[in-house]
């Protein structure tokens, strides 16, 4: 389950700001959960204190627009 989508905002003729074609936002993992299942896998201990949470089905890393266009470029570099 992809948790970033992409939008791709209208872009008007005559909108003064330089256009943006592509827009993206992440959604959180319980939004495709409804319930909490019995048996769901979990981390141990340690790594759910790492994650943040118990159940990795629930783990929705952070990762920063600035550090995402970092790693992009270091892979153009290659």
């Amino acid at each position: 389950m992809d948790q970033v989508k992409v939008w791709h905002p209208f872009v008007g003729p005559c909108d003064p700001c330089p256009p943006l074609y592509t827009k993206t936002y992440s959604t959180p993992p319980n939004l495709y959960i409804p319930y909490q299942p019995m048996g769901l896998p979990q981390h141990s201990p340690l790594q759910a204190l790492k994650c943040g949470t118990l159940w990795p089905a629930l783990y929705s890393p952070y990762i920063s627009k600035q550090s995402e266009l970092n790693w992009r470029e270091a892979q153009s570099r290659e």
